[in-house]
């Protein structure tokens, strides 16, 4: 995912935290810093110039500083041009989903599913997303206060447990896309090496996969928070839009070319196609929807909620034409057979695919580190807070950043070169993150909120979205799990895919 950022600006300091003003965040837990929702409701209040909610509540103190302004005026994070309109923040809603993941999910979706009930299990998630989306974004001022993180919505509504638990889930989520995005960067970079080598096997994909994470350890070393960021972001959409085009032209070219009939039926034991049917669900979960909502809301202008709800009916509309083009065109062309990672299917011509996976490779680098930022922010934040006087490149910070995250990329690179299942990570992700926070959680927020205004029937429906929800949860998470387990039986370490 990729997006652009305005947000806070911490002012650093013991002695600065009640001037401490949230009026905005552009990422995900880029503010993640503590663990009790309760802390959040401090009686420092601060008037939003482009507001019609008065009070906004301070975020806690963070070493990361997001965004920036005119500091001679105390006011300047409330000026009106930081925050975002509708169509803005529609733009960063697509610039996350339209990653290079899109190339995955024709061989992880389609391939699993057939003709039939591919078109239909996507149709239905994309309606259910978009209805669960629509909720979430609905309860984005409750009690009269706008909510800027996913835990803390949860917190306040469900209470601390809730939080802490959105808090771990989120993390855990964030972790697991970090190995599969740095798979994925290592399936781009093999792509390039076997359209020019003429002993593709040289170097295998663990190799990749380690380069991948020493590349992306030197940009997440050099990039300190997400305010370095944001240049980089916003060139993720261009480089989405030439892989993406790349990819469905050379698809189309395979299709039309082909000497053979397409083989659409599905492959495996009949053990095999129900449990990677069933876990390709997961991967259509995790293509329509984020965990970072209320985050993105953040920075949106008043009306919050219903300029939220305009950018999501931009995002499913505008946003989700390209994932579902990839998705069907990719299918056609190849069948049965079409790869997870799409661009080892196309035979050409040559240039174009060793363009489109340089693409894909510089953009998941910026995604990698928008999924690992909240992680960074929170790390940064614990060892650096008897330390606000420094600066990003002060001594201490750049050694904190260097140890801390050194060592979380190469164990996210050790388990990617161990395993790189890209397609199995996709699905565990989107089993695991998707189902239980943005559809079971959803609703039971909405009903603890608006609950006492439902008709009997309504609450029945919302319960019945709850109860879908932890069985999809359990049943995708098993398939994908199982998957993992598979690949791993059949496969010998650190060797080529």
């Amino acid at each position: 995912m990729a997006m652009s950022n305005g947000g806070i600006e911490n002012h650093n300091g013991k002695d600065d935290t009640n001037h401490l003003v949230q009026r905005g965040i552009g990422n995900s837990a880029s503010q993640l810093t503590h663990l009790d929702p309760e802390l959040a409701d401090r009686n420092h209040h601060v008037e939003n110039s482009n507001s019609n909610t008065p009070d906004i509540r301070p975020s806690r103190e963070t070493v990361h500083h997001i965004g920036k302004g005119n500091a001679a005026n105390p006011n300047f994070l409330l000026a009106p041009a930081c925050f975002h309109t509708w169509w803005e923040v529609g733009f960063h809603l697509i610039a996350a989903f339209d990653s290079s993941y899109v190339l995955g999910y024709p061989g992880l979706v389609m391939a699993y599913l057939g003709w039939i009930a591919g078109p239909i299990c996507v149709g239905a998630f994309y309606v259910g997303s978009f209805y669960n989306n629509y909720l979430l974004a609905t309860l984005h001022e409750t009690g009269g206060k706008r909510h800027i993180r996913s835990r803390d919505l949860a917190g306040h509504i469900l209470g601390p447990l809730m939080y802490k638990a959105t808090w771990i889930l989120q993390f855990l989520i964030l972790s697991i896309s970090v190995v599969g995005s740095i798979i994925l960067c290592g399936e781009s970079l093999q792509g390039i090496w076997v359209a020019y080598s003429h002993n593709s096997s040289a170097i295998t994909l663990p190799i990749w996969v380690v380069i991948s994470g020493g590349t992306y350890g030197l940009f997440a070393f050099f990039v300190p928070t997400l305010h370095s960021l944001r240049l980089h972001t916003a060139a993720s959409i261009f480089l989405s839009l030439i892989f993406i085009c790349i990819a469905v032209g050379t698809s189309f070219n395979d299709g039309f070319r082909a000497a053979a009939p397409r083989d659409y039926s599905l492959l495996g034991t009949k053990a095999d196609v129900s449990f990677r049917s069933i876990g390709s669900l997961a991967t259509i979960a995790f293509a329509f929807n984020s965990n970072i909502l209320p985050e993105m809301q953040a920075v949106v202008r008043q009306p919050a909620v219903r300029n939220m709800h305009k950018a999501l009916v931009m995002q499913f509309t505008l946003g989700t034409f390209p994932i579902i083009l990839v998705m069907m065109t990719a299918y056609w062309a190849y069948g049965n057979t079409v790869n997870p990672y799409l661009l080892n299917s196309t035979s050409g011509p040559r240039p174009w695919v060793a363009l489109a996976n340089v693409m894909a490779f510089l953009q998941m680098i910026v995604s990698i580190h928008v999924y690992a930022l909240p992680m960074y922010e929170f790390v940064d934040t614990f060892f650096g807070r008897n330390y606000c006087d420094k600066r990003d490149w002060s001594a201490h910070s750049t050694l904190i950043r260097f140890l801390t995250r050194g060592t979380f990329i190469a164990i996210a690179t050790f388990f990617g070169a161990l395993l790189p299942f890209f397609g199995d990570f996709v699905a565990l992700t989107g089993a695991i993150s998707v189902f239980p926070l943005n559809f079971g959680l959803v609703h039971l927020m909405y009903l603890k909120v608006n609950g006492k205004n439902f008709t009997l029937y309504q609450v029945a429906w919302h319960w019945v979205m709850i109860g879908l929800a932890v069985i999809l949860t359990v049943a995708t998470a098993t398939a994908s799990v199982r998957q993992i387990i598979s690949d791993a039986t059949t496969y010998r370490v650190f060797s080529n895919t």
